[in-house]
């Protein structure tokens, strides 16, 4: 009886508004790798950091810089330093300030830590000088264009000062700077957080509780949505766009995309890029020879991604419709195999575990026989995928690129010999020549005429192979409002409302 007053007691408590919280479950294609910006390496990591970790500045739907930690900006007028002032009152989610010193402190572990990706995206910065409190002076070596895009990323996201001395293991108590803060990561199962009152903007933060889960079958992804197990969806398949369209309980939200397919071979690193493939360019012309991308984009994407063999999506000014791709030939690709001594090749292409990539794989495998290729396909977890790449565990792998605001992010982190995703250590002196003087130019015609002769390069190495641009599409129970589709698929939470 005592059990039964208490629970009666409490009702008129649980029916209160002012008492009720709202939880945001959102479906993810894979499990983060490790919680930590220094360290990550793929992009369903930068979806998570969205909500955990600011940036110093951000990108909006127009691909347009705009302010997040630093409220303004300038360069100086040989362009080899930047100014950063910073928001006046913003704190880390342990209450600890976001001023100079924190901001110089992560930009330092940024550049130069063992343990650090990022090194390489600001190998240009040759000191971080605080000059006051909400003033950071980024001292560059040369001219770099591409900075504010590297800002604007995983290089930009601060976390508090006290946690960096963890180094490689920042990731187990990642404490941000973002509007919500983790609290519960149960790996491969969910990934849960909470909103941080402190938070600059805490007041356009309208959900309490945050759980990611990771689900790789978009299909799967799409039946919890229905069922009521989620409220928001990513990366909506292109086959079930139809079907979410006619569903009077969810809502679409389409998108334009700066993010690619690629399949990058390893040319370089270790054993395996000793075999035909990676060995000899002749291979690997033979193999582009076997596929169509334009049928990959029509069988498994229903039409609605953009075939591409570039990095920049067609009609972008960095994108040049003269270097299309050759068309499919498998008499000629299974002549030049011949010219290269091999009869046939055989190789296995790593996939992530996710049902739209395993079909492009299966196409492509199709195809290729027909040119001489015997392809085994191997999923994995996107986790496991990036490791094994990491490593030179890989013939061929098929992987998303999320994109950027500049040409140089879009490019040189894959093909650069010091790209912190060269995972095939592809190495070319005029290439890397090339992009070099692409980054100290801000004059588009100059970069341009440089990221041309950059191309004609890699086109014809063929270290990567891309071969579609995204469209975006999220999925959403009625009763979600506020989103915003962004082209480089992150979903931004200032604004985003779930029903009570």
């Amino acid at each position: 009886m005592r059990h039964l007053r208490l629970a009666a007691l409490a009702l008129p408590l649980l029916a209160m508004p002012a008492l009720a919280q709202t939880t945001l479950r959102i479906g993810i294609g894979a499990d983060p790798a490790v919680l930590d910006p220094a360290q990550s390496g793929s992009f369903v990591e930068r979806v998570v950091f969205a909500a955990m970790c600011d940036k110093l500045v951000d990108i909006g739907p127009d691909l347009q810089f705009r302010p997040e930690l630093a409220t303004a900006w300038e360069w100086s007028a040989d362009g080899r330093a930047l100014t950063l002032t910073l928001r006046e009152g913003a704190r880390f989610q342990d209450g600890a300030p976001i001023d100079a010193a924190a901001v110089k402190a992560n930009l330092d572990r940024y550049r130069t830590a063992r343990e650090s990706r990022r090194r390489s995206e600001l190998q240009q910065v040759s000191d971080v000088q605080a000059v006051d409190a909400r003033t950071v002076r980024l001292v560059l070596s040369e001219p770099f264009a591409p900075l504010l895009s590297v800002l604007s990323d995983r290089a930009g996201m601060m976390l508090s000062p006290a946690v960096l001395p963890m180094a490689e293991r920042v990731g187990e108590n990642p404490v941000c700077s973002g509007p919500f803060r983790l609290t519960r990561r149960i790996a491969q199962d969910r990934i849960e957080m909470e909103k941080f009152d402190g938070h600059w903007n805490a007041a356009n933060i309208h959900a309490d509780r945050l759980v990611f889960q990771p689900i790789p079958d978009s299909n799967v992804r799409l039946l919890n949505l229905r069922a009521g197990q989620l409220d928001l969806i990513e990366r909506v398949a292109p086959v079930d766009v139809p079907s979410v369209e006619r569903d009077a309980r969810l809502r679409l939200v389409a998108g334009d995309s700066i993010a690619y397919q690629t399949m990058s071979i390893n040319v370089g690193n270790g054993a395996m890029a000793q075999r035909p493939l990676g060995r000899d360019p002749r291979v690997r012309e033979a193999f582009e020879r076997s596929i169509d991308r334009a049928i990959i984009n029509q069988v498994a994407l229903e039409g609605r991604f953009s075939a591409n063999n570039q990095p920049e999506a067609p009609g972008t000014p960095y994108h040049f419709p003269d270097l299309a791709p050759p068309p499919r030939d498998p008499a000629r690709a299974q002549a030049l195999l011949r010219q290269a001594g091999h009869e046939r090749v055989a190789f296995t292409l790593k996939v992530p575990n996710q049902p739209v990539e395993a079909q492009v794989a299966e196409i492509i495998q199709a195809m290729a026989r027909e040119g001489g290729f015997d392809i085994s396909i191997e999923t994995l977890e996107s986790g496991a995928m990036v490791a094994a790449t990491r490593r030179g565990d890989y013939e061929a792998a098929i992987a998303i690129w999320s994109g950027r605001p500049d040409p140089d992010g879009n490019i040189a982190f894959w093909l650069a010999s010091d790209g912190f995703l060269n995972w095939g250590k592809y190495a070319n002196p005029r290439l890397d020549a090339l992009l070099a003087q692409a980054r100290a130019v801000t004059d588009v015609a100059q970069r341009q005429a440089l990221y041309r002769q950059a191309a004609e390069i890699w086109m014809a190495d063929r270290p990567h192979l891309m071969l579609y641009h995204h469209r975006w599409f999220w999925a959403m129970r009625r009763g979600v409002e506020g989103f915003v589709p962004s082209p480089d698929g992150i979903i931004r939470f200032a604004g985003l409302r779930v029903a009570r």
